[in-house]
């Protein structure tokens, strides 16, 4: 068997981002390497408009182990490339107020996380992987377009709901904060 660069490329980097994705989502998930778990996770999901937190933290936690976890594996490479793609989209609204740049708290880390798992889903795997293994059963392009469609679709949904809750947040707060002026409280 002959080495192929290019296959020996697609396995390093569906390695390095899936293992960090596997990373950040077991932090949610689980409390590992530092994370705060699944109940710390969903309090900050609540703080950061996506309701129901507890739900939310699920979804983010299982999207980011579970789509990393796919793409080390090279298994339903289109649907994991797409479950990263649309659960980055939700950390890249969390981020966006804060502009591009990581420094600033910007959303440069998970567009650029959501950017190569999209990326991988189109590539495909590469041979050296359970796709290839399994010839490709579950790397199709119609599961790639449906993948793609579902998760677009749903990260849509997610951050559409979240940009209204944090819309109402910040009304409630002004209206507490203007009924506090006039009770003479400031």
């Amino acid at each position: 068997m002959c080495l192929n660069r290019k296959d020996l490329g697609l396995l390093a980097l569906r390695s390095a981002v899936g293992g960090v994705l596997i990373a950040h989502g077991t932090q949610k998930l689980f409390g590992w390497f530092g994370g705060g778990g699944l109940d710390a996770t969903a309090e900050a999901m609540e703080h950061m408009g996506f309701h129901p937190g507890r739900r939310s933290a699920l979804a983010a936690g299982l999207g980011e182990a579970g789509g990393g976890a796919l793409l080390v594996a090279g298994l339903a490479t289109p649907a994991a490339g797409a479950v990263v793609a649309g659960t980055m989209a939700g950390a890249v609204a969390v981020h966006a107020p804060a502009g591009f740049f990581m420094t600033s708290g910007g959303y440069e880390y998970p567009a650029f996380l959501g950017a190569t798992g999209l990326a991988l889903g189109l590539a495909g795997p590469g041979r050296y992987s359970l796709d290839h293994w399994s010839g490709h059963a579950f790397d199709r392009p119609w599961v790639g377009v449906l993948a793609f469609v579902a998760s677009a679709a749903g990260a849509c949904g997610v951050v559409a709901r979240r940009r209204h809750v944090v819309r109402l947040q910040e009304e409630r707060a002004v209206v507490e904060s203007e009924s506090q002026e006039g009770s003479g409280l400031s």
